[in-house]
């Protein structure tokens, strides 16, 4: 996953990273930001293999996310302040639960979940639980102008709205998705695309050889070269008294921002 090929030799021993073979083998010390980097990137690569995400709940839902990934985009809605946030793909409701949680403890906000099929038992659990007075479910196509509408229907004007897409990943649907909801996405705020990883794992488990271009990355690219109202923007973090400047991610390039 890393730009640089070939072989990675981790040595604690002399605190070092190596990657590459031969003459074009390089070395870098634990203390640098580029063995930093690379492994982080086997890392990610390696809990891919594992399914290392499918391994996490919060508040008793599972959440199939990063860890990481949930407490950046946390820093990112702390900041904002939204009072809705959207999110299509619910699965099993962990990360709608999450956003809730956040609007809770904010005293600001609620979330709108969209799915094509919100399967009984993860519908019943949702509804069951004690943030539920906090999540909207909306099921039916994300791209669909009906549902789009539906998710409109829940905006008032003058709401501060944050957007998060995790449905279907394939690029013709996250670019539809762009499309249908970059204009809710309040100036200032962002519509977060998850799983751009997705090009950088080919060949991997569960993967597909069409992901080296048909993946959130692409569309975001796209969508980018066709709406001027949106920068890819990584959020700085909120704080920071380390040497590590980069998130570790399966979102990799997936902050959009609206800066007008």
């Amino acid at each position: 996953m890393a730009a640089e090929s070939g072989r990675l030799i981790i040595d604690p021993a002399s605190a070092s990273v190596t990657v590459g073979e031969g003459d074009e083998a390089r070395t870098y010390s634990f203390a640098s930001p580029e063995a930093f980097r690379l492994v982080s990137d086997a890392w990610l690569r390696l809990g891919w293999d594992q399914k290392y995400v499918y391994s996490f709940t919060w508040l008793g839902r599972p959440v199939i996310q990063l860890p990481e990934d949930l407490i950046r985009v946390q820093e990112v809605i702390a900041s904002i302040e939204p009072d809705v946030i959207v999110e299509t793909g619910i699965a099993h409701g962990g990360s709608l639960v999450f956003y809730a949680t956040l609007c809770k403890a904010l005293g600001r906000g609620r979330v709108v979940g969209v799915d094509v099929e919100i399967r009984p038992h993860n519908r019943r659990a949702i509804e069951e639980h004690a943030l539920f007075p906090l999540i909207e479910l909306i099921e039916g196509d994300s791209t669909d102008p009906a549902t789009v509408a539906q998710v409109e229907a829940q905006v008032a004007p003058g709401d501060t709205t944050l957007v998060l897409l995790d449905a279907n990943h394939k690029k013709d649907h996250v670019l539809a998705e762009l499309r249908a909801y970059g204009g809710l996405v309040t100036p200032g705020s962002y519509v977060v695309v998850a799983d751009a990883i997705m090009g950088r794992v080919v060949g991997a488990p569960r993967t597909e050889p069409d992901w080296a271009w048909n993946n959130p990355a692409a569309a975001i690219e796209e969508f980018l070269g066709e709406d001027t109202r949106f920068a890819l923007e990584e959020p700085p973090f909120a704080f920071n008294e380390g040497l590590v400047t980069e998130r570790v991610t399966y979102w990799p390039g997936g902050y959009l921002r609206r800066v007008r």
